[in-house]
């Protein structure tokens, strides 16, 4: 059986997971939102995000963006932080 992973291996994974979506409007607004908030997380803010990145990212981008109501399982401070879509840093 493998070893778990370490909190801090988690990060990292979800770091790059979060980075690499396969749009840039989704690695701006899913890697921003890790970026800007990552380092205050604890092991359920981490759990939260990890399933976040399981689901679609057209889903992910209209919970953000409000125009698809957030699945129960989602809501809550998290999510909350993630529609305030302040900290996306879009390059020029």
């Amino acid at each position: 059986m493998p070893e778990a992973l370490t909190f801090d291996a988690r990060l990292a994974r979800a770091k790059f997971r979060a980075w690499h979506r396969g749009t840039r409007e989704a690695d701006f607004m899913i890697g921003g939102f890790f970026d800007r908030y990552h380092g205050q997380w604890e092991e359920a803010e981490l759990r939260w995000f990890e399933a976040l990145l399981d689901e679609d990212d057209v889903d992910v981008m209209a919970w953000a963006l409000k125009t698809l109501p957030v699945p129960p399982r989602f809501q809550g401070d998290q999510i909350e932080l993630m529609q305030q879509l302040d900290y996306v840093d879009i390059p020029r």
